[in-house]
């Protein structure tokens, strides 16, 4: 079961701002394209990747079960606690104490907090089973090695 540890909440007051070049010219993935020395301002990747700063959080990832989402063990996710927990979603969730990150499946009155890996198997909500859902998660950042 992968699991997550709290990194740090962006609270109201303390909107941390760093801004980086950005340039026009698309990269292509395909054959390459000649380079352009045109910058198109600066990108601010919290206005990019967080719509909702005293909503959202970040989390550090451990273990293999959302490698099928894209999701790899020393990841960070950016969680966003005011947006609804809907079906398909990939959220943050408290199961009986235990913090991990699932895809939430909403089959009529089940459901189903399912990893992305053929070797975890899903988690029934049954009645008796404590849950919390701690936010859904925006955006995934990890390295290329």
């Amino acid at each position: 079961m992968a699991k997550v540890k709290i990194l740090s909440q962006v609270s109201e007051n303390e909107q941390p701002t760093q801004t980086v070049p950005m340039f026009t010219e698309q990269v292509a993935a395909g054959f390459p394209s000649p380079a352009d020395d045109y910058l198109e301002g600066n990108l601010d990747l919290n206005t990019y990747l967080i719509q909702h700063p005293v909503a959202t959080y970040f989390v550090r990832v451990t273990g293999d079960s959302m490698i099928g989402a894209g999701i790899h063990s020393g990841d960070i996710l950016i969680v966003d606690r005011s947006l609804e927990p809907v079906s398909r979603r990939v959220v943050i969730a408290i199961v009986n104490g235990e913090l991990t990150v699932k895809r939430l499946i909403r089959k009529s009155d089940r459901v189903i907090l399912m990893p992305e890996n053929d070797r975890y198997k899903p988690i029934e909500i049954k009645d008796e089973t404590d849950l919390e859902v701690w936010g859904v998660v925006t955006s995934v950042i990890h390295g290329l090695m």
